[in-house]
């Protein structure tokens, strides 16, 4: 029988919002510019009572380059988030001697959720900062909701 091999499937999406302003730095080696976030993702479920209760998972994110910079200038602390990305994990020696070992999300896209003011007039949007340099890797649509006069637009960022 011929050896059957598991796909290697790593994606995650996952919405939240942040639970402190981002942390913006460049590498030592080329000043590639990278980004670390927490986000906080609510879930709501019944008990054995049939009561609602509330679990919040807390999850790390990182994202590179343009991306990175994108999020330095757009995020703030519980600003709303969608990230898609895949899970990394890392070690490093911490200052004690003890290795440590973390679990976050590598971003190849971020999507912002939150609106704000235009400039220019009343009308509320989400005012999204397109990732420069990937072509047509961003998608880009506008979603207007009648009930409240509201107009979303929604693009995604990759840092690929």
């Amino acid at each position: 029988m011929a050896d059957l091999k598991m796909p290697e499937i790593n994606s995650v999406i996952i919405a939240g919002n942040l639970t402190k302003d981002p942390v913006f730095r460049q590498t030592n080696s080329g000043g590639t510019p990278v980004v670390n976030f927490s986000i906080a993702c609510n879930r709501r479920f019944r008990d054995s009572n049939h009561q609602w209760q509330e679990d919040v998972c807390y999850v790390g994110v990182v994202a590179w380059n343009k991306l990175a910079e994108s999020c330095r200038d757009n995020l703030r602390k519980s600003a709303a988030v969608l990230v898609d990305g895949e899970l990394q994990s890392r070690t490093w020696k911490a200052q004690d001697g003890s290795s440590r070992t973390v679990v976050e999300i590598k971003a190849r896209r971020i999507q912002f959720l939150n609106k704000r003011k235009k400039t220019d007039g009343d009308e509320e949007t989400s005012g999204f900062i397109e990732d420069e340099g990937h072509g047509n890797e961003g998608i880009d649509e506008r979603y207007s909701d009648n009930d409240s006069g509201h107009v979303y637009e929604y693009k995604y960022l990759s840092s690929d």
